[in-house]
C-alpha cells in the first residue's frame, strides 16, 4: 500500500471471500509503533464500503476480535468492513506499565491520558477517532460517510464515549457488556485517577452515563449483557446508563441474557445482531 504514512504488512489471509489482514504503523498520537487488524469484505473489490471499528477490552489486542467473534462471516454478508485496533501502546518503557492487567498496556481506557507518565503515549482517543480512522480512510476502501464504532467491556465503554464526545463522527454506534459508568466502578476510577488525576470533573467526560445526562447523544443504541457476568454487579452498571438514557430520550435497546458471561462465546453468539444493526443504521445489506 502506498500513501503519507507507511503501513508494515504482517500477515494477509483469505476469508469469506475477502482479506483478514494484521498491519503495523508508526503512530504520531502514541510516539509507538501500533497494531491493527483489518478485515475488507468482498463488496470492496468493487467499491468503498462502510467501516465498522471495533474496540476490544481490558488484556486484548488487535487480534482477539479477529479470531475469537466470529464477526467475518455477518461482515461479508452485510459488506462492512471491520476495524480492530490494539488497546494501548505497548513497549513503552514507561515505568509501571506492565505492573497491572487492568491498567497500563492493554488497559488504555480510550482516553489521552493527562497525567504524567501517562500523558505523552497513551492517548487512545485522538488514535482511534483521528490518526487510525485517517490512516484506514487513506488505505483502505471505506467511506468516510459511514463510519460505525463497536466495543466490549472497556471497550464498550470507548465506543460509548468516543460516539458521545464527538457528534456526528459515527453513524452507528453498540456495544457487549461495557462499563457504562466508569465512574461508579473500581477499574473506572483505578483508570481515571491514573491517567486524568483527581478532577473528576475530567472523569466526566469520560463516563457515558454522565455524558448523557449533560446532554450528549448518539444514534440508536444497541447493548447486549449476559446477567452471568462475573464484572456486572460491581464493575459495569448498565441500569446507571439505561436509567440516563431513559431520562434523557436518548434510545436505547438494552437486552439481558440469562445464562451468558463476560467472554468471546457470549460476544460471538450476538454479533450477528450488532453487524445486522450496524447495518441498518449505516444504510447497507
Amino acid at each position: 500500500m502506498q500513501g503519507e504514512r507507511t503501513i508494515v504488512t504482517l500477515s494477509e489471509h483469505a476469508c469469506f471471500g475477502g482479506v483478514q489482514g494484521f498491519y503495523r504503523h508508526q503512530s504520531e498520537e502514541t510516539g509507538t509503533p501500533m497494531k491493527f487488524g483489518v478485515f475488507v469484505p468482498p463488496q470492496a473489490r468493487t467499491a468503498p464500503v462502510p467501516v465498522l471499528f471495533y474496540l476490544a477490552g481490558l488484556t486484548c489486542s488487535e487480534e482477539t476480535f479477529a479470531i475469537k467473534a466470529g464477526a467475518q462471516r455477518h461482515a461479508a454478508e452485510h459488506g462492512l468492513m471491520l476495524v480492530t485496533p490494539d488497546t494501548s501502546p505497548r513497549d513503552t518503557g514507561v515505568d509501571g506499565a506492565d505492573a497491572a492487567w487492568d491498567f497500563g498496556t492493554a488497559a488504555g481506557f480510550y482516553l489521552d491520558a493527562t497525567e504524567a507518565p501517562w500523558r505523552t503515549n497513551w492517548r487512545m482517543g485522538s488514535y482511534v477517532t483521528r490518526e487510525l480512522r485517517r490512516l484506514v480512510l487513506a488505505h483502505f476502501p471505506a467511506r468516510e460517510d459511514r463510519v460505525g464504532l463497536f466495543g466490549h467491556s472497556m471497550g464498550g465503554h470507548g465506543a460509548l464515549t468516543l460516539a458521545l464526545n464527538n457528534p456526528g463522527l459515527y453513524q452507528s454506534v453498540s456495544a457487549f457488556a461495557p462499563i457504562a459508568a466508569p465512574m461508579q466502578c473500581p477499574w473506572g476510577v483505578k483508570a481515571f485517577t491514573g491517567y486524568l488525576g483527581d478532577d473528576r470533573a475530567a472523569w466526566a467526560r469520560h463516563d457515558a452515563t454522565e455524558l448523557v445526562k449533560a446532554g450528549a447523544r448518539v444514534p440508536p443504541l444497541l447493548i447486549d449483557q449476559g446477567l452471568a457476568d462475573k464484572f456486572l454487579a460491581e464493575q459495569l452498571h448498565p441500569h446507571l446508563f439505561e436509567a440516563a438514557c431513559a431520562a434523557a430520550g436518548q434510545p436505547l435497546t438494552l437486552r439481558r441474557h440469562e445464562g451468558y458471561d463476560h467472554g468471546y462465546y457470549f460476544i460471538a453468539t450476538f454479533m450477528a445482531d450488532h453487524l445486522a444493526h450496524h447495518a441498518k443504521h449505516l444504510s447497507v445489506g
